[in-house]
């Protein structure tokens, strides 16, 4: 089997900012650049031959992947995928973190951002943030108005499955640049994390993750990159 490097973003303006992006397109902060070019240099240590780039719709897991491909000296062509954008966070979209759980409690606020199967309100179609107003999503029917990490889950796994999977089977090594909950989706599958303890797995931004398979598909390490920001890594609970 081929290797899997998963990487959730450099830090975004609105990461930054502390705000909920999910489908907006925001840019990288210079610290978000700067996590890119890192990861870059991290993943050229260790002498890994890229061989299929994924990444999502949205600039900010774009230009992380770019910036890294840069770092590397590869030019590789990438598959982008709506699939593998972040989770929508429904009328939380654009809100500030920390004056949400003011203004709606924490625990309806831990609700909506960290359990498996409960969406935030819907977005109306005619907020400005709506991906229904955007042209990048002009062929898509299901554009959604808000997700749970469940139906989030519903079409990063399936993706995964269908057009990643076997690259990795024919030992093809593979980084994949998206986001914090596409990566939660899919770690979700990949470790067996149950649906109570998913919201224990934490992605921080601009560090690969690197994930080894043994013949059948089942991991046999994984860690990330800069130990010095690294996160916890939970299997089969």
């Amino acid at each position: 089997m081929g290797k899997l490097i998963a990487i959730r973003h450099g830090q975004s303006t609105w990461n930054a900012e502390n705000r909920f992006t999910g489908w907006v397109d925001v840019d990288l902060s210079k610290k978000g650049v700067l996590e890119a070019e890192k990861s870059g240099k991290l993943l050229k240590n260790l002498s890994i031959d890229l061989d299929v780039c994924f990444t999502s719709y949205l600039k900010r897991a774009i230009n992380t992947l770019e910036i890294i491909l840069e770092v590397l000296g590869k030019d590789l062509d990438y598959i982008k995928a709506w699939q593998l954008n972040e989770r929508h966070y429904g009328s939380l979209t654009g809100l500030n973190k920390n004056e949400t759980k003011q203004k709606i409690g924490e625990e309806q606020f831990k609700k909506y951002r960290r359990s498996w199967d409960i969406p935030p309100p819907k977005l109306n179609q005619d907020s400005k943030y709506s991906s229904h107003n955007d042209i990048m999503y002009k062929n898509l029917k299901k554009i959604p108005n808000t997700e749970s990490l469940k139906d989030t889950y519903n079409r990063v796994v399936p993706f995964f499955e269908k057009n990643i999977d076997h690259f990795l089977r024919e030992n093809k090594n593979v980084i994949l640049s998206a986001h914090g909950n596409t990566i939660r989706a899919l770690g979700k599958k990949i470790f067996n994390i149950s649906d109570k303890s998913i919201n224990l797995f934490e992605i921080p931004t601009g560090n690969p993750l690197l994930i080894d398979f043994d013949k059948n598909g089942k991991v046999l390490s994984s860690k990330y990159l800069d130990q010095s920001r690294k996160k916890e890594i939970i299997f089969n609970i």
